[in-house]
């Protein structure tokens, strides 16, 4: 395939997540960033609606992370984590503890969230082996969960074109809830819907299918991003709590996306007063200056893998750029950015401008709902017959090519823009999309 004129040799990249055909038939490309803009390799400015891919939330390139990375990279570009370590690697550690929910100050480094994900499943498996529990294998994932592209992670997931290509080589003791999302029930609805708590006492349905002594852990997004922004109802993570509390199943939620401030709060657990027993991380960690992860794990899960090892390595699983001093550099710039500015707070204050500025689009053309939380919005269209996602999939362009950035998964648009936005912005936003709506058929 020839280059654009201008433009790189687009043939030797195999995109991910991209439709690699139709993209370089007709490329957008970014060529810069900063603050709340990205440039495009045309020279124009967009709106970044998305904050990246739901991970710069403190805007794009900060000079004080900047500055951090090129200062680590002068020191010192890379140590072994493998029986040696680094000051920073135990500094970066202690700040992202001091967001997590009270307990859960163990810090595991990877290096994004599907990494997460695979590591807090095998911490589980592990807990329960070291505690003479080995028959706990089962894992409970949910439908329209998105947890990552490790075959760990696809296997608890529950999306299916995630699945299939791969289904014969899944984890076989598997198991999934069903998704929270009920149209019917919930169109609409601003923050927590009140109907859909009882859907987790499915769980009571599995423990008894499988008997609670075969099940290692729950896991789950307390809201799910990737699959079009899913709110959980009012009561529904109270109750996976209690019943995994009951029956010594470890909970694990995924808030790849749901951390740092997404909700206005350290984590989503903080924001919904409900703490797992292992937090998985990554994006808003290092506000995707360099590629980190995470999973925050209650020291009593970590205590009981490693006090009972006999000697030794007490967990044999890590990665080559766990805990990269590049990464550690940028965590602890970014970590430092969130608590010096109050981002968190800010997205909190923010937050009821920007759900009124969402659903200002209940009445725009195509659109069948509309849920918020946070600084994130989910509107979801009528999908055109016999075309699923191509209606959402124009918007997207159209909204590229007019200057804003946003996410689309099926039919369904996303909207999680970096936590520095101001009112002006966050109106901009919404009327850019309402603008392209009505030019859309």
């Amino acid at each position: 395939m020839n280059a654009p004129a201008g433009l790189p040799d687009l043939s030797h990249l195999w995109m991910p997540f991209t439709a690699n055909k139709q993209f370089k038939a007709n490329p957008r490309l970014l060529a810069s960033a900063k603050g709340m803009y990205y440039t495009s390799a045309d020279g124009r400015q967009i709106l970044d609606g998305t904050a990246g891919l739901w991970c710069v939330n403190a805007g794009h390139c900060r000079e004080e992370i900047t500055q951090a990375i090129a200062r680590q990279a002068g020191e010192m570009d890379y140590a072994p984590g493998f029986q040696l370590g680094h000051p920073l690697a135990f500094e970066a550690a202690t700040a992202v503890a001091s967001m997590m929910p009270a307990g859960l100050d163990r810090i595991f480094f990877t290096n994004s969230g599907s990494e997460s994900v695979d590591t807090a499943l095998k911490i589980a498996l592990a807990y329960h082996r070291m505690r003479g529990d080995a028959q706990r294998t089962r894992l409970i994932g949910r439908e329209r969960g998105y947890h990552g592209v490790g075959f760990g992670g696809i296997s608890v997931g529950g999306i299916s074109t995630n699945r299939k290509t791969f289904s014969g080589a899944l984890l076989p003791a598997v198991d999934h809830l069903p998704h929270t999302h009920n149209l019917e029930h919930n169109a609409f609805k601003k923050g927590q819907p009140e109907w859909g708590a009882h859907l987790a006492d499915e769980l009571e349905r599995l423990v008894a299918l499988h008997d609670p002594s075969t099940i290692a852990a729950v896991i789950v997004e307390p809201m799910a991003g990737s699959t079009g922004v899913l709110i959980p109802p009012r009561g529904y993570l109270e109750r996976l709590r209690e019943i995994t509390s009951r029956h010594g199943i470890l909970l694990i939620f995924d808030e790849v996306i749901t951390a740092f401030g997404r909700l206005g709060k350290g984590t989503a657990s903080e924001y919904f007063g409900v703490t797992p027993d292992l937090i998985t991380l990554a994006k808003g960690v290092s506000n995707a200056a360099v590629p980190a992860g995470a999973v925050a794990v209650r020291r009593e899960v970590h205590d009981a893998i490693v006090n009972s090892a006999q000697g030794g390595i007490e967990f044999f699983h890590g990665y080559t750029y766990s805990a990269h001093p590049l990464a550690a550099a940028a965590v602890l710039a970014t970590l430092d950015i969130y608590k010096r500015e109050q981002l968190f707070e800010r997205a909190t204050r923010l937050a009821p401008a920007f759900e009124a500025a969402a659903h200002a689009l209940r009445d725009a053309p195509h659109v069948v709902d509309i849920r918020n939380i946070g600084l994130v919005a989910g509107i979801e269209l009528k999908s055109r017959d016999g075309a699923p996602g191509a209606r959402a999939a124009e918007v997207f362009h159209k909204c590229f090519d007019s200057g804003l950035l946003v996410r689309y998964t099926g039919d369904i648009l996303a909207v999680s823009p970096p936590l520095i936005i101001d009112e002006a912005q966050i109106g901009e936003l919404f009327d850019r999309i309402g603008k392209i709506l009505k030019e859309t058929a």
